[in-house]
């Protein structure tokens, strides 16, 4: 597996996070437990799959293409196809796109395993690895295989193709740091914070450098307008 995408460069990859869970919600552990989207969630992929549609592809007058993949859990798919089907385009899912898994600690909330394992708990916090006591996979690994599905998938475009991966929050943070070398700093992972539900980064690749394959990040935990109200968590309300 490489750590960074060779060959042609698609025109970006925008990497967006699933809309909410009932799982999220009550601050549980998801890893790779099949969470079905909560009646919020629907609401705010709606929201993300309307603006990810202005902004880049009726932003661009629908020049380009696009190329969808997707973690085959069901919130990220479903995450997936709100964008997808109203555009009429396919849904690739790939595996390697899931979440980070992690082991005895899935389904667990942040109260029952501060009690049960408070020491691995506190390592877990600190980024010293305290998870992996536990059966979950290291955050190197997830890196890994995240960018080789980039790279298997970017090399099915171009310049001319907006490249859109429908995944999670730990995958995408350790994916992107392998990608952009920043676990070579720091290599407990620690450099991003968590993107928020249905939130997206986009890439595009560094120009006017001969043979570069470098990416550049030009937005992080970036979402629509609505997510910057009260309404994000709660569509009852009146957003203020």
């Amino acid at each position: 597996m490489g750590t960074h995408l060779g060959g042609r460069h698609v025109h970006s990859i925008t990497m967006v996070r699933h809309g909410r869970t009932s799982y999220n919600a009550a601050g549980r552990l998801q890893g790779q437990i099949d969470i079905p989207l909560d009646s919020v969630g629907e609401w705010q992929v709606e929201q993300t799959a309307e603006a990810l549609n202005s902004l880049y592809v009726e932003g661009n007058g629908n020049k380009r293409k696009q190329i969808v993949i997707a973690s085959d859990l069901g919130r990220a798919m479903a995450t997936a196809h709100a964008f997808a089907d109203p555009l009429g385009l396919t849904v690739h899912p790939d595996s390697r796109v899931r979440e980070r898994a992690f082991g005895a600690w899935e389904g667990l909330s942040l109260d029952e395993m501060r009690e049960q394992w408070p020491e691995d708990y506190r390592l877990w916090l600190e980024f010293k690895g305290g998870e992996l006591h536990h059966g979950a996979e290291s955050k190197e690994h997830v890196g890994l295989r995240g960018v080789e599905a980039l790279n298997e998938w970017s090399s099915q475009g171009d310049d001319d193709t907006d490249l859109f991966v429908f995944s999670h929050g730990a995958w995408i943070s350790q994916t992107l740091q392998t990608l952009l070398g920043m676990n070579k700093v720091y290599d407990d992972f620690a450099n991003l914070i968590s993107m928020r539900n249905a939130h997206w980064t986009r890439l595009i690749p560094l120009k006017g450098i001969e043979d570069s394959d470098r990416w550049r990040m030009v937005d992080y935990n970036q979402g629509p307008a609505v997510a910057q109200t009260s309404k994000w968590e709660n569509p009852q309300t009146s957003g203020r």
